[in-house]
């Protein structure tokens, strides 16, 4: 295949206002006259804003086509593009996007390159094109574009040759593989086919591995992490059947099907969100609690610590009684133990043991064969919560190992027999621990634990996709691009409140009126300063798919690929009624 070089263009990342927020960017691209230097990571006078969704040794060019223009000229009636209208770095003649395939490799001037994946559409190309659509275009017109891996650095210019010098093996089109990944239908023939191109990005093979190891009615793990639907829309009432203290500080729930039956089964370590009539004649509070028992019991556990401003564990610490009922949505979450053989690190600190303890019940109760490691940190003896359950679950394993981190001993705890460690669960512990470096972690605890804790396993040498974490509360905002500002805790948006259904988003506390003037969900989270995450925000790259609680939505535009059952994407849907989020 042929084609030709017409345009080289480049530009530094700027500061844009968008929607009233500060946007860094580099989506603008100008055409250079002249020979200019590809380097390795880089064409000379170029740069990315983003480093984590644009740039790097597998997206140093990117590439898109005139006729492409001409396509999008037509569709969208304009007149007024120019070269780097799209954010491309090459723009040529030729090498459409339903014949380049993964892997082709090509001269231009005096550098070698190699197409690596196609392009992950986001929202700034929507700026560029003063049209928000246009990432869920390209994508659903099979017109993404593609980046080039640099293979030799040298010179080129417009007007140069493009040469292919050789064909990706598998022959997989770039229009190919960026809908089996985006668009609905993902055969596994042809992921497997996919992940056989050495030249594919690892980014693309991680999508791929993760879709071939997902049932395929359960959205898209090649773009977030999904779990199966839930065992029941909305909210059912259990009955409380026992509460007992684990600390002074933490009690335990035991909660049942009012007319016996078995509640159905959960995964190790999802979470159960109740609906808690905190006070008369006030919306009730939703809450999440990590599910701590044997995943395959009669009956639901979840583990509460009593925070001294938290309404909702208060009342369920301080009235909450055996006989009560109380209304749960089902079992969720994403943080669950994946099978396989692999060694297990358990690795929590204070309450953040719920749920790799469900997940220890789960390991015990399969008699697993597994390396299974449970690193606890507590302050002491008396605020360690399930040390006799943990204990007795490992001794029933074939190789299980405890280590427990104690930071302010009290005067009976026995090093040896009830701690290991006088300090924190630290880098310096699980180095001198030696855990193994092949082996799944989950982890659990504070924020500032967790982050370090991830830091500490992968400067050993444990691959960070398999280092698992669970955030309590609220998740933090993933919004590509925008400037960092002052945080706010969630409230009400400005202005008058709005006439719509409600719409409560259960981590952060908040239930709001709906206002037909956002144009989504996300929109109204935005306003209330809900954590949010998002990257295209016109329904393609799920980013922001949401658990709903209860509730439904309707959507405008239509997602280009389904979320999963009992999901949502945020971007581009309103609700049709009441709705509890997952936010």
């Amino acid at each position: 295949m042929t084609g030709r070089l017409l345009s080289v263009n480049v530009g530094k990342p700027q500061d844009l206002t968008w929607h009233g927020r500060t946007v860094y960017t580099a989506v603008w691209k100008r055409p250079v006259e002249g020979p200019v230097q590809v380097r390795w990571l880089n064409i000379d006078g170029d740069g990315q804003g983003d480093l984590a969704g644009h740039g790097g040794e597998q997206r140093a060019v990117f590439v898109y086509q005139i006729e492409s223009y001409q396509y999008w000229q037509d569709q969208l009636g304009r007149d007024d593009f120019e070269y780097g209208q799209f954010g491309e770095n090459f723009t040529v003649a030729g090498l459409g996007d339903d014949q380049v395939c993964i892997g082709d490799r090509y001269q231009i001037g005096e550098a070698l390159f190699e197409v690596t994946q196609p392009r992950v559409t986001c929202y700034r190309v929507g700026i560029r094109m003063n049209d928000p659509q246009i990432p869920a275009l390209l994508v659903s017109r099979h017109r993404p574009g593609f980046y080039l891996r640099v293979l030799r650095e040298g010179a080129v210019q417009a007007g140069d040759d493009i040469a292919q010098v050789a064909s990706g093996p598998q022959a997989m089109t770039v229009a190919e593989t960026d809908a089996l990944l985006y668009l609905p239908g993902h055969p596994r023939k042809q992921l497997l086919r996919a992940l056989q191109i050495p030249a594919l990005s690892e980014g693309w093979k991680a999508s791929f591995r993760a879709m071939l190891d997902q049932p395929e009615a359960e959205g898209n793990a090649g773009l977030t992490a999904v779990s199966p639907p839930p065992a029941w829309p909305g909210f059912r009432p259990l009955t409380v059947t026992a509460v007992e203290p684990e600390t002074d500080s933490i009690i335990s729930v035991q909660l049942a099907d009012p007319g016996g039956a078995a509640v159905p089964a959960a995964l190790p370590g999802q979470f159960l969100t109740l609906r808690l009539p905190v006070k008369e004649g006030q919306p009730p509070l939703l809450r999440s609690y990590s599910l701590s028992g044997s995943p395959g019991a009669p009956a639901y556990r979840v583990s509460v610590k009593r925070e001294p401003h938290g309404a909702g564990s208060q009342f369920i610490c301080s009235q909450v009684r055996a006989g009560d009922v109380l209304e749960a949505a089902a079992p969720r979450g994403t943080f669950t133990l994946r099978p396989g053989q692999e060694p297990v690190l358990l690795i929590s600190a204070g309450v953040g043991a719920t749920p790799v303890l469900a997940m220890l019940h789960a390991l015990a109760a399969a008699k697993s064969g597994r390396d299974i490691w449970w690193l606890h940190g507590a302050r002491n003896r008396a605020e360690e919560p399930f040390a006799a359950e943990s204990g007795s679950l490992l001794k029933t394993l074939a190789s299980g190992h405890r280590h427990i981190c104690y930071s302010h001993p009290g005067p009976d705890d026995v090093l040896g027999r009830d701690y290991q460690t006088t300090g924190r669960l630290s880098a310096a512990v699980l180095a001198d621990l030696d855990v193994p470096r092949s082996a799944d972690a989950y982890i659990c605890g504070p924020a500032g634990f967790m982050a370090d804790v991830s830091a500490a396993l992968v400067g050993l040498g444990v691959d960070g996709s398999r280092v698992h974490t669970e955030i309590f509360g609220a998740a933090p905002s993933q919004t590509p691009g925008i400037a960092p500002v002052a945080t706010r805790p969630p409230h009400p948006p400005a202005g008058q409140p709005g006439t719509g259904p409600a719409v409560a988003f259960a981590r952060s506390g908040l239930t709001v009126p709906w206002d037909p003037g956002y144009a989504s969900l996300l929109e109204l989270a935005e306003a209330c300063d809900v954590p949010v995450r998002w990257s295209c925000r016109t329904g393609v790259c799920h980013t922001c798919e949401t658990g709903v609680l209860s509730g439904k939505v309707s959507y405008a535009p239509e997602p280009v690929d389904d979320p999963a059952d009992g999901d949502i994407l945020i971007c581009c849907s309103q609700p049709s009624g009441d709705l509890a989020l997952d936010l």
